[in-house]
């Protein structure tokens, strides 16, 4: 037989470029899960949203991200587990007491002056900022003014933000942010403990309304006067990000606040001109064109 050389323009072996394999991979698995299901993960960042893919690997003891798309694909309960993994709430009540305080310093002096507030809560996972910001409103006596609009496309942690049930172990923790972001009562006002956990008195949820939203697929739904977006972005790429902050802009009524997270900022997108800073440090923005 006559040995014969592989022409130039034919494809590599299997293996040889690991790193393009996974890419092509993962494409493949965010494109199956946005034409079947509707979700759109294919403008999140790449380096985060591999580590939780490979994650979600291990944890379907699977060994590999096309065995993955499988099971994803024709199993709508791992489809769900998928979900949850690649949004696993990361959050407190009054994270950043800092940021809660100068919110009562800056922001509820201007929100006096509406006759009705609306305010959006985007990616509000399981829903310790939206109580937050409801604790908040009460003790300002804004509350019965406002509407708190709670949304995440995580419907697990969205059952969860509604039930406002928390471990009792996170109170020592959220009771001293509550303090340092300028709180006027005891803390343990807000819950009633049970065994190991705490439940939210209801009159913190009556005006509050929770709804599933993606960010990267569904519309703008209503004109606000705050919008916070904390900790969200961070896993978006430049496309995704600029979209989103279109999507907010576009929400925001006249002199409306944006307030994001500590390593987000609305400088470098599209809309930095629309915005002016009420507290550079804390990432609050107003909209003023």
């Amino acid at each position: 037989m006559v040995a014969t050389e592989r022409g130039s323009d034919e494809l590599p072996l299997a293996g040889t470029n690991n790193n393009e394999l996974e890419n092509i991979e993962i494409e493949l698995l965010l494109s199956g899960v946005h034409r079947l299901y509707g979700y759109d993960f294919r403008n999140y960042a790449l380096p985060s949203l591999k580590r939780r893919i490979w994650h979600h690997v291990h944890a379907e003891n699977l060994s590999s991200i096309s065995a993955l798309q499988e099971k994803v694909l024709h199993d709508r309960t791992c489809f769900e587990r998928f979900i949850y993994s690649l949004s696993i709430p990361v959050t407190e009540m009054f994270r950043d007491p800092g940021l809660f305080l100068t919110f009562r310093q800056k922001v509820v002096p201007l929100l006096r002056t509406y006759p009705y507030i609306r305010i959006w809560h985007a990616g509000c996972s399981t829903g310790e900022e939206v109580y937050s910001m409801a604790i908040l409103l009460q003790e300002e006596g804004l509350y019965d003014k406002a509407r708190i609009y709670a949304t995440d496309m995580n419907n697990r942690s969205l059952q969860q933000a509604k039930e406002g049930v928390y471990e009792i172990s996170k109170m020592k923790q959220y009771t001293k942010n509550y303090l340092e972001a300028g709180g006027k009562h005891a803390f343990s006002k807000y819950y009633t403990a049970k065994y190991n956990s705490v439940i939210f008195q209801p009159d913190l949820r009556k005006n509050i309304i929770f709804a599933e939203h993606n960010l990267a697929t569904d519309t703008s739904f209503n004109e606000f006067n705050v919008i916070f977006c904390r900790n969200v972005m961070i896993y978006f790429n430049d496309e995704l990000r600029d979209h989103v902050h279109g999507l907010f802009c576009e929400s925001l009524s006249r002199f409306g606040v944006l307030v994001l997270g500590a390593k987000e900022s609305i400088h470098f997108t599209r809309y930095s001109d629309s915005y002016e800073p009420l507290d550079r440090v804390e990432k609050i923005y107003r909209k003023v064109k």
